[in-house]
């Protein structure tokens, strides 16, 4: 297995011929990564997509047909282990002639390191997680209106990593073949951990970098680049259309980073909370502020304590919505905006319900600025 951080990202511009016995079978680990891989290789070849939709990145168990396309797959583009730890152990096992390239770990990619404590510190805004020497902020797009992001709110604590419960279709896993190299995951158990600040109930540890970082478009649009470059050095006969491709799907990507700048150009002072701290990259990429998250984590519940100082935030700073996540029980946000002004909606950094494929990606970006801006 062949790991790739990319740098370089400049391709040939020969003549792209369609070679369809040539084009690299690819895999992709979530649904907003595949929609940019799928943006890329239009018109040349279709990506295979890892974790289904509705189903949580952090804990997976594979499919025989997923597992199948790892052990086929030229390259597989993944964010990396900080979202999806057991994946890595796969593609060990069943990839291992592929390149693998980690679009968390490609030069340029902008990365935040997790905010601290159920209440955000917005007065201190000045460190970046590029320690890693990774680009800061002052390469994003003066179009979003956000020149200055030398202000990520610092280290440890949200558990976080995103997303979807695991009750939506994760009940059956021993109909996954073993001799595939599956990851099983009924290690994980019952066993409830306290809702301390470096590591949710499943042992995840979540000090350092934030793995959301597809939440903010400007790293969409790099990684449409990262993976053209990629594919084009793979297949250099269909590399001017995996180009040309990745200039239109950053062109996509700018118009609807203008369309959102509009959109919450009125909110940008509103204040919500959300379930669980998965929308920073979102939010300082478009100048809007959560102050708070009520779970450390979409994989633990929150503590008394936790859901105490929330609800207490919630009525003094005078909050307008409070959000949910889809397959979440929504009593606990009922619970939180008890006797406030506070409404409450949905967001979703997955984009359940959402078509995959190419419009994916620009499709949740808009989706989660009417969500926050609906609510």
């Amino acid at each position: 297995m062949r790991r790739i951080f990319p740098i370089a990202l400049s391709v040939g511009m020969g003549v792209g011929v369609v070679a369809q016995a040539d084009v690299p079978r690819v895999v992709a680990d979530i649904a907003p990564v595949h929609s940019l891989v799928a943006q890329v290789m239009a018109g040349v070849g279709s990506p295979d997509l890892i974790v289904r939709p509705g189903a949580s990145p952090h804990e997976y168990a594979l499919r025989p047909s997923e597992a199948g396309a790892l052990d086929q797959a030229d390259v597989v583009f993944w964010i990396g282990d900080e979202l999806t730890p057991w994946l890595d152990r796969s593609i060990e096992r069943l990839a291992q002639d592929a390149t693998v390239v980690s679009l968390l770990d490609a030069d340029g990619t902008v990365r935040l390191q997790f905010r601290e404590g159920p209440i955000f510190d917005h007065d201190d805004h000045d460190d970046h997680a590029d320690d890693a020497g990774h680009d800061d902020h002052d390469d994003h797009a003066d179009d979003a209106g956000h020149d200055d992001h030398d202000d990520h709110a610092d280290d440890a604590g949200h558990d976080d990593h995103d997303d979807h419960a695991d009750d939506a279709g994760h009940d059956d896993h021993d109909d996954h073949a073993d001799d595939a190299g599956h990851v099983g995951h009924d290690d994980h158990g019952d066993e409830e951990h306290a809702d301390h600040a470096s590591h949710d109930e499943h042992g995840h540890d979540h000090d350092g970098i934030d793995p959301h970082a597809w939440l903010d478009p400007e790293n969409g649009k790099h990684w449409l680049d990262v993976i053209s470059a990629e594919l084009a050095r793979l297949d250099p006969e269909n590399a001017a259309r995996y180009q040309e491709n990745a200039t239109k799907g950053k062109a996509h990507i700018d118009n609807a980073m203008r369309d959102i700048s509009t959109e919450v150009a009125s909110i940008t002072s509103t204040r919500f909370v959300v379930l669980h701290d998965a929308y920073q990259y979102f939010e300082e990429r478009f100048g809007i502020h959560a102050i708070g998250a009520i779970s450390l984590s979409d994989a633990s519940d929150p503590s008394p304590a936790r859901v105490q100082s929330v609800q207490k935030n919630v009525r003094e700073l005078d909050v307008t919505c409070v959000f949910s996540e889809p397959q979440f029980n929504v009593e606990i946000v009922a619970t939180v905006i008890e006797n406030s002004q506070a409404n409450s909606a949905v967001l979703d950094p997955l984009g359940v319900g959402i078509e995959t494929g190419q419009g994916f990606y620009v499709n949740l970006l808009r989706s989660l600025s009417s969500q926050i801006a609906g609510c």
